[in-house]
């Protein structure tokens, strides 16, 4: 199949990243690109760092690095910036949630952690509300909010000299929200920001605000933002790259390898229960049941789109499935997650799957902040506008188009991923068919 090469503007000057929430992950995500970039570190985790990609068939053996096959934008070309309702700078909020050693992860990066303050944040505690904070904007109406942020994106754009940005939400999970009327259109989202609708929630302002600055925006939680027809809309009339929700880093990363299988082979399944502690200030956000509504959403719709019990429902057809988050301070950002799988085999004989996932969730999602932001900006460079549903990889509920649905096995996802890459650079996409063992 004939293919040619996208046409891809260069990955030259700064790439600002802009992150919603200066906790956990953003601070450990920065910190680990610093001391990466001072070769005090390793990528580990990160596909466009480490990963490599095949080109053609497997005899032929070129295996170039992603890194070096697709132009993206290099550690030393990123910039940071953040907002944050408490104001902690970098630094101490490193300290604070005590995900890195300080003496050989935080300490010789304090003064690049230090200089990062965070911007005063639109926040509003009735979408999330386990938190307080004092730094936050002192304009009143959601349409003054929305403008300070774009004046927000267009001064740090200048006061950094960068060339182009990425806003990425890495703050904690709001409040659930039905998808209503407001967000039917870009018309009605609009009017429903000027009467200040409490279906408009402060992540949707940051995605309206970075759209409208024609900034890509990354949703790292299961808030709903732009996976709304009116933010699709937008995304579309300014030509920006969107992507979401909800970063897949833990427990539901292993449902995505290991509800595959199930399938493949055919085994049936009875029960799935999920249980974690977790001791962050993301474990103490969801201990409100309406925040822990959204994440339980994004978490409980995996196991149905790999499994397709329409199809199977004599082996999927009616299994249970529960998902439960306990705050846990002493546990800290080291996340224990727990499966209880019973499944079955020939003839239906039962048998059980145990997992005790002893995880640390920041340092799983840190090298998913670094991809995505990566990804997302070679996306928008190459005119790739709307949904990027390639980057499903990363996340647990990924955005989709209306007419398809969501694809949630790991390894589909990966291919999909890759063969998106191969699209864009005009290299021919993998199939694994293999038919040259037939050929005569």
């Amino acid at each position: 199949m004939e293919t040619t090469k996208r046409d891809i503007e260069p990955a030259a000057g700064r790439l600002g990243v802009l992150i919603v929430g200066l906790g956990a992950v953003a601070s450990t995500f920065i910190a680990g690109v610093e001391l990466i970039r001072r070769g005090l570190a390793e990528p580990v985790g990160s596909l466009t760092q480490m990963g490599t990609i095949r080109l053609g068939k497997r005899t032929e053996g070129r295996v170039p690095h992603i890194r070096d096959f697709v132009p993206l934008a290099g550690l030393d070309q990123l910039v940071f910036g953040a907002w944050d309702p408490v104001a902690d700078n970098a630094y101490e909020a490193a300290l604070k949630c005590g995900v890195l050693d300080r003496l050989t992860h935080i300490e010789p990066i304090a003064g690049e952690l230090k200089a990062i303050e965070p911007m005063p944040a639109v926040f509003d505690q009735n979408y999330v509300r386990r938190i307080e904070g004092a730094n936050v904007k002192t304009a009143t109406g959601k349409r003054a909010q929305a403008e300070a942020l774009r004046d927000d994106i267009r001064a740090f754009k200048t006061a950094h000299s960068c060339d182009r940005l990425v806003v990425i939400w890495c703050a904690s999970t709001e409040t659930f929200i039905e998808p209503g009327p407001a967000h039917e259109d870009l018309s009605s989202l609009e009017a429903a920001i000027d009467a200040d609708d409490a279906s408009v929630p402060p992540s949707m302002l940051y995605a309206y605000a970075s759209l409208m600055e024609g900034v890509p925006f990354i949703n790292g939680a299961p808030n709903l933002t732009t996976d709304v027809p009116a933010m699709v809309e937008l995304a579309h009339n300014t030509g920006v790259a969107i992507g979401g929700k909800d970063f897949k880093s833990g427990q539901t990363l292993l449902k995505t390898v290991l509800a595959p299988m199930l399938k493949t082979r055919m085994l049936g399944l009875q029960g799935w229960y999920s249980t974690n502690i977790l001791g962050n200030r993301d474990g103490e956000v969801l201990e409100d049941p309406d925040s822990f509504r959204t994440k339980e959403k994004t978490k409980l719709g995996v196991l149905e789109h790999i499994l397709q019990p329409d199809l199977y429902p004599e082996l999927y057809g009616d299994f249970h499935h529960k998902v439960r988050i306990n705050y846990y301070p002493p546990r800290g950002d080291n996340k224990e997650g727990w499966d209880n799988i019973d499944i079955s085999g020939w003839l239906g004989y039962p048998m059980q799957i145990k997992v005790n996932f002893l995880c640390r969730d920041s340092i799983l999602a840190a090298p998913l902040v670094l991809d995505l932001v990566l990804f997302t900006d070679l996306a928008q460079r190459a005119g790739l506008k709307g949904i990027q549903e390639w980057l499903s990889l990363y996340f647990k509920s990924p955005q989709h188009a209306p007419s398809v649905y969501p694809e949630h096995d790991l390894f589909i996802q990966q291919t999909k991923l890759k063969n998106t890459l191969r699209w864009l650079m005009g290299e021919e996409q993998i199939t694994h068919l293999g038919m040259e063992y037939y050929e005569d």
